[in-house]
């Protein structure tokens, strides 16, 4: 557990003191080399517009994002003497990626930047000859950029161009990710490897399929589409006819009768017929006999699974048609009506086709072949345009290549080096991307003539934001955050590694809000931001940014916040199914934002159809209209769908202690809010419900520092940390010494666990069906740790506090947190990738925002305005702009960007 002497803490270069008024240099905070067998999740790369993934080779990207662009497939990989070499090893830093791959004759390594605030991206390769002879080295690097334009579908699931379609194919796109270091260019993208389901007819949208509730709560291949309405998804329709004999023959030679013969099985427009679940990879075959009712009709017959990529027969205006993994053939062939049909469609790296009565009628072609992009050679550049969006993508070099080809949607810059021994070359290369051909290849020629000041500059760039973070009167922020000093060095690194995660996340592009704090991503989440998360965030963002917070929450409280968990903040539309936890997070986080900035004219604000305030009215009477019909009728029912409430533990539904002892805390602060306000009525009112909800929470405790779930059916008891801190936060005056310690107890025994935690005991009976690293028992989400740290303070255990933010910063994997860290042994953790993680999340700046909560007290909300004290036995803080130090709590004003805060009378 987390008392385990037996791990060490790794050296690293900011294991030194922080003098007082210094902050920690930002070269400090970027990872160390990161052995590829060490590190499972590949680091993000970003700027204050874009993200993108890296991938396993030397020089390519995925999931490239910069709305209003979006990229598919991937950028193009490097060959060093026609091979394509694995990464052996990565190095993050906040404005780049590092690569190597080093072999006792020759190191290659790698670097790729975006550009400060620019539409581009940026290539530096350095080979070395390691030995003591001559050698001729080339190096040929595809140029890929399967780039479009698209100003909708900006969900959490956002939109990627396909040859054929706009949206987003997680599965594809990582098969794809995973094949940059094959030895010969595949259509692995066509074979999806896991069992899926034959369905007839009406194929589903993307998502987790409710009909399979009963099944542990693994997302594994179901993605739920997180799209937003202005994505144009919409469920096709089945065809109207009879089906037989459908067979499956998986790659490995097992045959699978899907459908009993002969029976018929009729098909309509509305017909969505799950059949069974069968695995066909590399080398199946789905075949079927289908006899159309109606000729010239449209309609799909059968489908493999219900996601973007799935396989799939169709007609259309009578001709059949085959879909698979981004590419869609039509065949020629238009059928009868009423003769039977014998359809057979295969799937192998080499491509999918589509056979009738045994002839071959439709196959698919490779996807770099120039179906939608088209490449071209022009004046020492590559152009690649694409077919059917205005955008243009241009490669530029500083230094022409030797040669350069194009052929379909792919360029290939070839450069030849004669090396000593011992000696070093470096080329390097531009792609920047925009509406036409013009300005796109003015930008990408102009990056590469200034490429060696450029490169510098980038880096030099993010070294002056990390600094005017912390800096008063600074002109990039509308605030600044407090500037640790201490003698802590551990303490140091996990406090500045979470600012610095907020400034990595922040995106000045994106939205017309201004700056927001996205979510996460890069494999999602372009434009979005979780009500929940932004409640992690509160305290750093309402010190840092608070103009662009409250513009934040103007915007959330304009969405429909009981039906979505996010929002996209491009077009400004609702994304996902309800949180049961985003009442109790929109409340904190205005409640933060009045306690930091005293701006009480947020309030009058209209969000919607109504201010602010009355948003909170609403919020705060859920502590009445969402009553539980069963017990004794006070507990709030947050209803019998898992998936509104933490996804991965299946019995975790309905009265749950946590959300509830956070409406407890809401409730108490509403109370606050509106004595200020001068409506004592409405004061008393929720100071009363309150109460009456504290003591109905308290009675939900079990001996030995659990918490039990009220459900209709009666009571479970479940050991997660959500109920632990909640409880921790907002009862803890109410607590008892034993139930205290028990609480303590439980958590130092049963979670935490070397650097890390897990969100749910292992030993629970739930745990088995809860296997997810960020929320279940293999793990835990990156904001749970701080939030563990503030409610063990709070039970008067700072030393256990101290112990988690002394250690946090090693389960960075080489960067920063990712959504889920997963247990790896002997107390280590790791960045997940299972489950959809995110590579990068902004929950986990809760460690940073604990540093002040736990160990200075620095609580901040609206009824703590001015606690704490800037002094400890850890160190210093300093340039705290909060109501009560650097701003004043009583009448008074500030200016803040743009913005006049006015404060409010706080005792």
């Amino acid at each position: 557990m987390i008392g385990d002497a037996t791990l060490e803490a790794p050296a690293l270069d900011s294991d030194v003191p922080v003098p007082d008024g210094a902050i920690l240099p930002l070269d400090s905070l970027a990872g160390e080399w990161m052995s590829r067998e060490d590190i499972v999740h590949l680091p993000s790369l970003r700027n204050q517009w874009g993200q993108a993934h890296v991938n396993a080779d030397l020089s390519s990207l995925s999931w490239l994002a910069m709305p209003p662009f979006s990229g598919g497939y991937h950028t193009g990989s490097l060959r060093v003497n026609g091979v394509p070499l694995a990464a052996t090893a990565f190095r993050w830093s906040a404005w780049g990626v590092q690569r190597k791959h080093d072999t006792p004759d020759l190191s290659v390594e790698t670097e790729v930047r975006f550009g400060f605030r620019e539409r581009n991206v940026n290539w530096r390769i350095r080979v070395h000859n390691n030995s003591a002879q001559p050698q001729s080295v080339v190096l040929e690097q595809e140029l890929l950029a399967m780039m479009a334009q698209s100003t909708v579908d900006w969900g959490w699931t956002y939109g990627t161009p396909w040859n054929h379609g706009h949206h987003h194919d997680f599965y594809t796109t990582e098969r794809i990710r995973a094949a940059v270091t094959a030895e010969h260019p595949t259509q692995v993208n066509v074979v999806a490897e896991d069992a899926r389901w034959i369905r007839l007819g009406s194929p589903r949208l993307p998502g987790i399929q409710r009909d399979e509730d009963d099944e542990p709560m693994l997302l594994e291949t179901e993605l739920p589409d997180h799209s937003t309405s202005d994505s144009g998804r919409v469920r096709a329709p089945g065809v109207t006819a009879l089906v037989r004999n459908i067979i499956a023959r998986s790659g490995v030679g097992e045959t699978i009768y899907v459908s009993p013969t002969p029976d018929e099985i009729p098909v309509t427009r509305d017909t969505d017929l799950r059949l069974r679940r069968v695995q066909l990879g590399e080398g199946g075959i789905l075949s079927l006999a289908v006899r159309l009712s109606n000729p010239g009709q449209t309609g799909v017959i059968v489908t493999h699974g219900n996601h973007p990529d799935s396989l799939q027969i169709s007609v259309e205006n009578g001709r059949l048609v085959l879909s698979v993994g981004g590419e869609r053939v039509a065949s020629s062939v238009t059928p009868a009506a009423g003769t039977w049909l014998q359809l057979e469609a295969r799937v192998s790296a080499a491509g999918a086709s589509l056979r009738l009565g045994g002839e071959e009628i439709a196959r698919t072609e490779p996807w770099w072949n120039g179906q939608r992009w088209q490449a071209a050679r022009l004046a020492g550049v590559v152009t690649i345009t694409d077919k059917h969006s205005e955008c243009a993508s241009v490669f530029a070099f500083p230094t022409e290549p030797d040669a350069i080809v194009v052929a379909g949607s792919c360029g290939r810059a070839t450069w030849t080096r004669e090396l000593a021994a011992g000696q070093s070359t470096e080329v390097e290369f531009v792609l920047a991307f925009d509406t036409s051909v013009d300005i796109a290849c003015r930008t990408a020629v102009h990056a590469a003539r200034s490429f060696a000041a450029r490169w510098d500059a980038t880096a030099d760039a993010w070294r002056t934001l990390w600094r005017s973070a912390f800096t008063p009167g600074n002109t990039e922020f509308s605030g600044y955050l407090p500037t640790l000093s201490t003698e802590d060095s551990d303490v140091a690194r996990t406090y500045y590694l979470g600012a610095l995660l907020a400034l990595y996340m922040r995106n000045t592009g994106v939205s017309k809000l201004g700056p927001v704090f996205l979510t996460g991503g890069p494999r999602l989440g372009a434009t979005t931001t979780y009500f929940w998360e932004q409640a992690e965030v509160a305290r750093i963002a309402s010190l840092l940014e608070p103009v662009a917070t409250r513009a934040w929450i103007v915007a959330a409280f304009a969405q429909p916040y009981t039906e979505c968990h996010s929002f996209d903040t491009y077009a400004m539309l609702p994304v996902g199914n309800n949180y049961a936890a985003n009442a109790t997070s929109l409340f904190h986080v205005v409640s933060v934002y009045l306690g930091v900035t005293g701006d009480t004219s947020v309030l009058t604000e209209t969000a919607g159809d109504r201010s602010v305030l009355d948003h909170l009215r609403g919020l705060a009477a859920r502590a009445r209209t969402g009553r539980a019909n069963f017990g004794d009728h006070t507990l709030i029912d947050f209803g019998n769908d898992a998936w509104e409430l933490l996804e991965c533990v299946p019995n975790y539904r309905h009265a749950v202690v946590s959300f509830n002892a956070a409406f407890v805390g809401l409730l108490q602060q509403f109370s606050v809010l509106c004595t200020q306000l001068g409506h004592p009525e409405e004061a008393a009112a929720a100071a009363d419900d309150s109460e009456k909800l504290a003591s109905a929470v308290l009675s939900r405790y079990v001996p030995g520092g659990r918490w039990s779930i009220m459900t209709p059916a009666g009571g479970t008891t479940i050991g997660h940390c959500l109920d632990f801190f909640h409880v921790a936060d907002h009862l803890t005056a109410r607590l008892g010494p034993s139930q205290r310690q028990e609480m303590v107890a439980f958590v130092a025994e049963h979670l935490l666990e070397g650097d890390w935690m897990r969100a749910l005991d292992p030993e629970d009976p739930i745990a088995p069906q809860s296997d997810r690293p960020d929320h279940g028992a293999a793990g835990a989400f990156c904001g749970w740790p701080g939030n563990t740290a503030r409610g063990l303070a709070r039970l008067g255990h700072r030393d256990l506090a101290v112990t988690i933010l002394q250690r946090a910063h090693r389960a960075t994997s080489g960067a920063l947190w990712g959504q889920a860290m997963e247990a790896v042994g002997k107390g280590h953790y790791r960045v997940a990738e299972r489950g959809v993680s995110n590579r990068d999340s902004l929950g986990a700046v809760a460690v940073t925002d604990a540093v002040l909560t736990a160990l200075f007290g620095l609580e901040l909300t609206l009824d703590r305005v001015g606690t704490g004290q800037l002094e400890s036995e850890l160190g210093t803080l300093r340039n705290v702009r909060a109501a009560g130090f650097d701003l004043v709590s009583r009448h008074g004003s500030d200016v803040i960007g743009d913005a006049t805060l006015v404060h409010c009378i706080i005792e």
